[in-house]
């Protein structure tokens, strides 16, 4: 397995270096520190499965390297680590399809944890960012199923199976486009979906979907695997 970090500062790397080899299975890691170099390095090994990358590089903005990133290289995972950690800047790295993002300041156990979530196919947010964002949201019923002690499933949140399907993937930094393909829809049925499960929610965006139901451990046990 091939992880990419990005960041300009020797430390960090250094730091992330050891906690990457803490990672299941066998960690090959390579460095980028800058925009450029990252983006040279993705196209040389086309194996790399996940970037760590941070916001401030000294080249580029981070945000345009994980935009330019997701637009060239989709099958890539890509998270942010940055020193910042605003609800913004958590909204923007999401909406640019980023499956997680990490504080600096998380501990070091933090980090592998959120680092072996996203691995496996989740979404890492800050929980401070989650609990902000829900006691923000008016929802009744996701406050509720929030509040419960079972495991929550999609059914709950008055999702089908299909939207559960859309909003696994969605959570996953997902594309309309790359849903599509991953679910055999036409376009215009996964915007359906997408706009039927922001209602159901009650969020205005795909962003806010995401934080708003990352932090209730959804149990996807019985919904149907997309089709390979």
């Amino acid at each position: 397995m091939k992880i990419l970090v990005v960041d300009d500062h020797f430390l960090i790397r250094e730091a992330l270096r050891g906690c990457l080899k803490n990672l299941k299975g066998t960690a090959h890691i390579l460095e980028a520190t800058s925009g450029r170099q990252a983006l040279e390095l993705l196209s040389e090994h086309v194996d790399i499965r996940l970037v760590v990358l941070e916001l401030n590089l000294p080249d580029r903005d981070g945000f345009s390297v994980l935009g330019e990133l997701r637009e060239r290289y989709p099958t890539v995972s890509a998270v942010v680590l940055s020193a910042r950690q605003d609800r913004d800047s958590v909204a923007k790295a999401l909406d640019l399809g980023a499956i997680g993002f990490i504080p600096k300041s998380e501990l070091r156990e933090v980090m592998l944890s959120a680092l072996n979530l996203v691995l496996a196919g989740g979404v890492y947010i800050p929980p401070e960012i989650i609990s902000r964002e829900q006691r923000a949201l008016k929802s009744p019923k996701l406050a509720c199923v929030a509040s419960g002690t079972r495991a929550v499933k999609p059914a709950d949140l008055g999702l089908t199976d299909r939207q559960a399907d859309v909003l696994r993937l969605m959570m996953k930094g997902k594309s309309n486009k790359a849903i599509c393909r991953d679910l055999n829809l036409a376009l215009p049925t996964v915007k359906n979906h997408v706009t039927a499960i922001l209602k159901a929610i009650n969020v205005t965006n795909r962003t806010e979907a995401v934080i708003a139901t990352g932090g209730l451990g959804l149990d996807w046990a019985l919904v149907q695997a997309p089709p390979a």
